[in-house]
């Protein structure tokens, strides 16, 4: 899904020979070994994890969510108000300075929300629409103003895509040099980004919590190869590694010198499909597809009973998800059935796989196989993840596996991405509905609970009947450290404790 080598082949062996030359040996810094390699420091320009989990490190957040992934906590914003009509907020934003010794300031909070909601490279613009104005009332006073009450708006301050930048430094060093190493504001800032290798973090000795982070830096490596990701991890070549492959869990955990982290999870894989792409447009052509694969047999044969079946795009444990939501059966027979009425018999995909992705390429080999008995080709293209992710973004596509995990607390900002927006394509998949659209900024604003769980379960239920993608499983993050690793651990939104993680 990002920019890196174009062979795994060498992938794997450029990776044994960078670990062993690597200056991570060094005490107090952790090498964390994961697929792809970053694709910006920029954080209104991506909405990928490999982005998000290395800048929340990098950056800070007005709010955060703690580490039980239930709560919003004080960030850069040490405390709030809001006005009575719930139009204005107040933030104290905290004594403090970015990485290059600057003064951390309300004008830079403000510059960054603007930022987020107006810049035309911003993913995330439609989420901030609800802010009036952002305005930096004194040094350390920041004063939102919103267009109309918002019951999700704390939530989203506490994305790492709004997370506070630098003004002084974005209009001094551009985009795209702040994009590639950029002033920090979080706990650790980047030393250097050796691109389709590894990004160095050094230790932010100007972080508001500095005296907290007990590393002196991290080093998150690609390696792109699962199976070398955890030889690597066992032979002692690398601290800690992201991903797990579920067929590996059993056997690490044998392993005396490691720990196994299974950590709870609001990730979600779904089957992407590209809507723009012939019969695919078609609903009953796509709700024929749900019917051809079996999600339990996914479950059973690819998680190794770490997952369940997925019946939601919002998470089970997640805000307003509806456990009664429809499951269709699997029913190759009737499926074919309905690609016929559809005119769509004889369908013919092409399927994006990631290759080297031990997960993403079993799940491939058995929705080809499940689909194949209700009469549809799937042709599986692997390709190096970077590619499939550009493939994707360009709707060069008919079906691929993807998956999401919540940034936010509130289920508004996944439920705009994937079903309430243009910007992105609703995700990739060219999914159009204005009725859903509609409804999930109507969920936007209303502020009683009841009212606004009964438009999330509408929301459910329709995008499980215009089927605006494949819900297959739900699984908890998997993770492997080396035992002189304490406290590397995820919150159920992805973000990584880093400044709580140490190496003994």
């Amino acid at each position: 899904m990002t920019n890196r080598w174009k062979s795994i082949g060498l992938a794997a062996f450029l990776a044994g020979l960078a670990l062993s030359a690597s200056y991570a040996e060094a005490a107090g810094v952790l090498t964390i070994g994961r697929r792809e390699d970053s694709t910006t420091f920029d954080p209104i320009k991506t909405a990928q994890n490999i982005d998000n989990w290395v800048f929340s490190n990098v950056y800070d957040v007005l709010i955060r969510v703690d580490k039980t992934g239930t709560k919003l906590e004080p960030g850069l914003a040490e405390s709030w108000t809001a006005s009575d009509d719930g139009l204005t907020y107040t933030f104290k934003i905290r004594d403090t300075k970015f990485s290059d010794g600057s003064p951390l300031t309300a004008e830079d909070a403000a510059y960054s929300l603007l930022r987020i909601r107006d810049n035309p490279a911003s993913l995330w613009s439609d989420s901030y629409k609800v802010i009036e104005t952002a305005i930096a009332t004194d040094t350390h006073t920041l004063t939102i103003k919103l267009k109309n009450p918002s019951a999700p708006f704390l939530s989203t301050l506490a994305l790492p895509n709004a997370s506070v930048i630098s003004k002084k430094g974005m209009e001094s060093l551009g985009a795209e040099a702040y994009g590639e190493k950029p002033v920090a504001s979080g706990a650790f800032v980047i030393d250097e980004w050796r691109r389709g290798d590894r990004v160095i973090l050094k230790k932010n000795p100007n972080f508001w919590q500095a005296d907290r982070v007990k590393l002196d830096g991290v080093e998150w490596i690609s390696v792109p190869d699962d199976n070398t990701r955890m030889l690597n991890v066992q032979a002692g070549e690398l601290d800690a590694a992201i991903f797990v492959p579920f067929s590996r869990v059993e056997e690490l955990k044998k392993d005396p010198n490691l720990n196994v982290d299974i950590d709870a999870s609001t990730r979600e894989d779904h089957l992407l499909i590209n809507h723009a792409h012939g019969a695919l447009g078609k609903k009953e052509v796509r709700q024929a597809l749900d019917m051809a694969i079996d999600k339990n047999a996914i479950v059973d044969a690819v998680t190794f009973g770490q997952g369940t079946v997925a019946n939601s795009y919002i998470p089970k444990g997640a805000l307003f998800h509806y456990a009664d939501n429809l499951q269709r059966p699997y029913d190759p027979a009737k499926a074919k059935e309905m690609l016929a009425a559809a005119g769509a018999s004889d369908l013919t995909l092409n399927y994006l796989v990631r290759a080297g992705d031990e997960v993403d390429e079993q799940t491939a080999i058995l929705v080809q196989q499940q689909l194949r008995k209700a009469g549809i080709t799937a042709n599986l293209q692997k390709v190096d993840p970077s590619q499939e992710w550009d493939m994707t973004v360009a709707g060069d596509y008919d079906i691929s596996v993807n998956y999401w995990t919540n940034d936010i607390l509130d289920p508004d900002q996944k439920t705009t991405f994937v079903l309430g927006h243009d910007s992105n394509n609703n995700y990739l998949t060219n999914y159009k509905n204005e009725a859903v659209k509609e409804l999930v900024a109507k969920a936007r604003l209303e502020l009683d609970p009841k009212k606004r769980e009964e438009m999330y379960v509408d929301l459910q239920k329709m995008a499980k009947e215009d089927v605006n993608w494949i819900d297959l499983y739900y699984s908890p993050y998997i993770n492997v450290s080396r035992k002189n690793i304490d406290n590397f651990h995820q919150n159920p939104l992805g973000r990584f404790f880093l400044e709580d993680t140490v190496k003994n």
